[in-house]
């Protein structure tokens, strides 16, 4: 097993954050990992929002070789954030998803987006998913009456912007729209990207991840 040697402790800590909050949303989640000089990208899909996510953490030490996907949970356990270190864990048959990366660079600038109104339009959106679910009869409120709902919501996109309200959801669930610099919208082919200074979420246009044939890692 390899060992990652983190910049510090403080990226040690916001790898950690990110992994508990993929683990949140799905116990078995796994990410993919991307050496590339001293900067990792880890790689997530939280489940049910149907994006990419990615946290850049700065590395102590290059790690250019590294290319692998394993359990999230068993890497958030090897994290030692006092040392600022881990250990690679064992490569897991990765999820579909894996295999559908966005391009690395190639990436155009959209426009910028206030980060005070994307926080504000997903808590609109939740407060109407809320409402609507209240409003159907409990024999009715089955799994998939949530879900068609659920869809009609968080498909919206982004005024302008072909931007689905599910990523900028995702990226307030991740913890990548704190106060600071507005996100940027990148656009790639067929990919989306939110931008922002904690993490990036992208999106494919066409489609869901599940749905996709193979992209480019």
């Amino acid at each position: 097993m390899s060992k990652l040697r983190f910049a510090d402790a403080g990226e040690a800590a916001d790898l950690c954050g990110f992994l508990t909050r993929l683990l949140h949303y799905d116990r078995a989640a796994a990410v993919r990992l991307q050496g590339a000089g001293r900067a990792l990208a880890v790689y997530g899909s939280p489940a049910s929002f149907d994006v990419l996510a990615v946290r850049a953490v700065r590395l102590a030490e290059p790690a250019e070789s590294l290319d692998v996907t394993v359990s999230a949970g068993e890497l958030l356990e090897s994290v030692d954030e006092d040392a600022a270190e881990a250990v690679v864990p064992s490569a897991v048959t990765g999820p579909a998803w894996a295999g559908l990366l966005p391009p690395r660079g190639g990436w155009q600038a959209e426009g910028a987006l206030p980060g005070e109104a994307l926080r504000g339009l997903v808590a609109a959106a939740v407060a109407e998913f809320r409402r609507r679910v209240e409003e159907i009869p409990p024999e009715a409120r089955t799994r998939a009456a949530l879900d068609s709902t659920g869809r009609q919501i968080w498909s919206r996109t982004v005024d302008g912007t072909g931007l689905p309200v599910r990523a900028v959801h995702a990226a307030q669930s991740l913890g990548f729209l704190h106060p600071g610099p507005g996100p940027q919208i990148l656009s790639c082919g067929s990919w989306l990207r939110l931008r922002t200074p904690y993490g990036s979420v992208a999106v494919r246009r066409a489609g869901r991840l599940g749905g996709l044939g193979v992209g480019v890692a």
